[in-house]
């Protein structure tokens, strides 16, 4: 049989780079005897080989399906060229030009390179910078594209001889690395302590050991920042990091060095099991274990407790190898900044600002070029429940089910991130933070910088929330794009659109739970029904306003909140309610007045103040120190009673009501807690109420529009309680339900929302109706 011979040009778009892909190829190549080139190129990777046209084919169907584990192909396109003959294989040098790549995240130390860690016969024994083609850092070291060494923070460490030759070996699993290293070639550690010495390497990691064991709390560069670290079993030093930065009483998370220590500390389920597993190795919220291990400073008056397992090798090592000396088993890891502030990546800069927090630097000569927090997910019934996406998950782009016109959505105020996109992407960024601080703004601005440059992204307009008074909105209208503005709720609906993949072909019934949005009306909405697409909104229903009184004060004092709702739903403010016994005879005369005048009384429709409303108003949270405490709080004393609890309380009439009135919840809430009903039962029928309402006001719209898909979104839905009530309910009486996977409920996933409903806008278009820009 004779063979036919040609030649093929591929171009491969995706994930393609820093992630051995070119290695991945040339073998290929290779094994079937074909020759020509493979190279990065600013779209991707383009492969020119020539050949037996069989070989040919099968090169073309394995590319995609054998591709390296952190690849992800988008595309290819195949196009037939002039023979160029030859017999060899090789990588060619990267190319600019024009096009788009994607860039892989941060990627947890693979098991290969962990055993070399650990191997005292390997020359990358306790070596604290270990990484291969299959994992270590990318997105927070790359500075431009090709991904290539010197567009990447590792520029200035020059390769050993034999690096080098491990770089240059197609046989070798760091070929074509840019991230190889060696205890030769660097990066090095080095410990700084006040009035000490500098120590490097190997004895900066055991002094550092030594002074997490006696108590210290150190400041450990990672892969995306530094973090604050110390004993979590030491109560005094976890203690004494809470003082220091000024933290209340929010939960740490903690980091242990595998599975095992995990299960010792916390109950992991299979799912979680998975996610603790996850190469991207993301906190996870899950319950303690009894007895407790860690000190009860590390997360107060809570039953969960977020875990993540080491995910460089510096942090490996900082639990220690067989043969080191006892060290802390598991380690508060929390992010190195000042409560408010952005994460830390600069050396010399933590030291400074991180003096007042720290008693030694455990850093290294290895740049970030970009801040990336850790990620936090938690477990929700069949699905991980994201409550923020950063290291490890950005920049992987989101898959959009409709094209969207090159822009930039700033997000919200809180918790925020951005998001760019074009075509059928979206980028969203990692977490910024809270737009309250001059540092976080200007993070924001280097960010967005950043993101363009790796996504070729040029925006042609930027999209904002409504909101006259958000710091991200404010920064929208001085970048001198094109402003379209998005409400709220309706941005949060088309978030969860986008990332389940709808077209927008029909609308869908969304329920928008939240604590604080911009309405159209000037009200602080959050308990919203609305019929939704990307095109636009119709509010159907809404939870009943009730005054806010004191805007940020009715947020951080929950009880002002459940003294208001008593109002609202005329039951005395008896002090043997707990919320009542929460305020002084002082504070309480005080908000009468406010409430009987309306003066610093804004009209609120919101779930989550509800919420808040009702952990104070059963005695578990009455001021906050830290944003959603008490619905946290409160979501964590239902959990154990969801079985048990009893008749659910109800929001009244079942039948659709433009407004469900929260007063009969309340007052039956109240009832029980003067008869002396358990707290824990008190919450677990009002989260069943709340289901309840969710399902009845679905099958209400469903009946009078015939549509039966339900979008949740919006920060109340972080609660995986109602979220898993809530999903099951519907799901029962045959609704599709859409809720979040890939991007937080809360306000770090608005901007992905905000981008897809800008997408439906044209340039001109400036329509306010019942359009979605403004």
């Amino acid at each position: 049989m004779n063979s036919t011979r040609a030649r093929l040009r591929v171009q491969v778009e995706g994930v393609v780079q820093g992630v051995g892909f070119r290695p991945f190829v040339y073998a290929l190549a290779c094994e079937l005897g074909l020759s020509g080139s493979v190279g990065n190129t600013a779209a991707g990777v383009t492969i020119e080989v020539e050949g037996d046209t069989v070989a040919l084919a099968e090169f073309g169907a394995r590319v995609c399906a054998d591709a390296p584990p952190l690849a992800r192909v988008e595309r290819t396109t195949n196009e037939v060229i002039a023979c160029a003959g030859g017999t060899g294989f090789s990588i060619a040098g990267s190319q600019g030009g024009s096009g788009r790549t994607l860039v892989s995240p941060d990627i947890a130390t693979c098991a290969d390179c962990l055993a070399e860690l650990a191997d005292p016969d390997d020359r990358r024994y306790r070596h604290p910078f270990i990484s291969c083609t299959n994992c270590g850092p990318r997105f927070t070291i790359v500075r431009a594209l090709p991904y290539d060494r010197p567009a990447t923070t590792m520029a200035d460490l020059p390769l050993c001889e034999r690096c080098e030759s491990e770089y240059a070996d197609p046989a070798d699993r760091r070929f074509h690395a840019q991230t190889v290293a060696c205890p030769q070639c660097g990066p090095t550690l080095t410990l700084y302590r006040p009035g000490a010495a500098d120590v490097h390497g190997g004895v900066a990691m055991a002094e550092t050991r030594r002074a997490l064991s006696a108590g210290a709390v150190v400041a450990v560069k990672g892969l995306g920042g530094y973090h604050l670290a110390c004993d979590a079993t030491n109560g005094a030093a976890v203690s004494s990091l809470r003082k220091r930065k000024d933290r209340g009483d929010k939960p740490f998370a903690v980091m242990v060095a595998d599975l095992a220590c995990a299960q010792s500390i916390v109950l992991v389920s299979e799912e979680a099991r998975a996610q603790l597993n996850d190469p991207r190795r993301p906190v996870v919220l899950l319950p303690k274990r009894h007895p407790v291990v860690v000190a009860e400073a590390v997360a107060p008056a809570h039953p969960d407790l977020g875990v993540m397992l080491a995910y460089t090798p510096v942090h490996q090592l900082l639990f220690g190898l067989a043969g080191d000396p006892p060290g802390p088993r598991v380690l508060v890891m929390t992010s190195g900044n000042v409560s408010g502030e952005p994460i830390v990546i600069d050396d010399a800069e933590a030291r400074t600002r991180l003096a007042p927090l720290a008693d030694a630097w455990l850093g290294h000569d290895r740049p970030i070029h970009v801040p990336c927090d850790d990620s936090i997910v938690r477990p929700a019934g069949e699905a991980p429940l994201p409550v923020r996406r950063s290291r490890g998950y950005a920049p992987m782009p989101i898959a959009m089910p409709i094209p969207v016109r090159p822009a930039l959505a700033v997000g919200g105020d809180l918790k925020n991130t951005f998001c760019m996109g074009e075509g059928r992407y979206a980028w969203m960024s990692a977490h910024i933070g809270d737009m309250d601080d001059l540092a976080t703004l200007a993070a924001f601005e280097t960010a967005t910088t950043h993101l363009a440059a790796l996504t070729q992204v040029r925006p042609e307009v930027v999209v904002a929330d409504r909101h006259p008074a958000f710091r991200s909105s404010a920064w929208a209208r001085s970048c001198g794009l094109p402003l379209r503005t998005v409400q709220h709720h309706h941005a949060h609906i088309a978030a969860a659109l986008a990332e389940n993949g709808f077209d927008g072909s029909s609308r869908v019934i969304g329920f928008a739970f939240d604590g604080t949005g911009y309405g159209d009306d000037g009200a602080v909405w959050g308990g919203e029904v609305l019929l939704a697409d990307y095109d636009g909104y119709q509010r159907v229903a809404h939870l009943g306003y009730v005054a806010l009184p004191g805007g940020d004060a009715g947020v951080r004092n929950p009880w002002r909140m459940a003294l208001s709702h008593l109002r609202a739903a005329g039951v005395v403010w008896d002090e043997r309610l707990p919320c009542v016994a929460a305020g002084s005879a002082v504070e309480r005369r005080v908000l009468a007045r406010q409430l009987d005048t309306g003066f610093g009384c804004t009209p609120t429709s919101s779930m989550g103040r509800l919420f808040d409303a009702m952990s104070s108003l059963t005695g578990v949270c009455h001021r906050c120190d830290y944003e959603a405490e008490a619905a946290m709080r409160f979501e964590e004393v239902a959990r154990g009673a969801l079985d048990r609890c009893g008749r659910p309380y109800s929001f009244g009439d079942r039948s659709f009501s433009e407004n469900f009135d929260a007063a009969p919840v309340i007052a039956s809430a109240a009832a029980d807690v003067l008869a002396g009903v358990a707290e824990d039962v008190v919450a677990a029928r009002f989260h069943h109420a709340v289901a309840d309402l969710v399902l009845a006001q679905a099958q209400a719209v469903r009946n009078r529009t015939g549509l039966s898909r339900v979008a949740l979104s919006g920060g109340v839905f972080l609660n995986a309680v109602l979220t898993t009530l809530c999903v099951d309910r519907l799901a029962a009486v045959g609704f599709q339900v859409l809720r979040h996977r890939l991007v937080p409920p809360s306000d770090a996933g608005l901007a992905l929302g905000q981008l897809a409903v800008a997408a439906r806008i044209t340039p001109t278009d400036n329509d306010p109706r019942r359009t979605a820009c403004a």
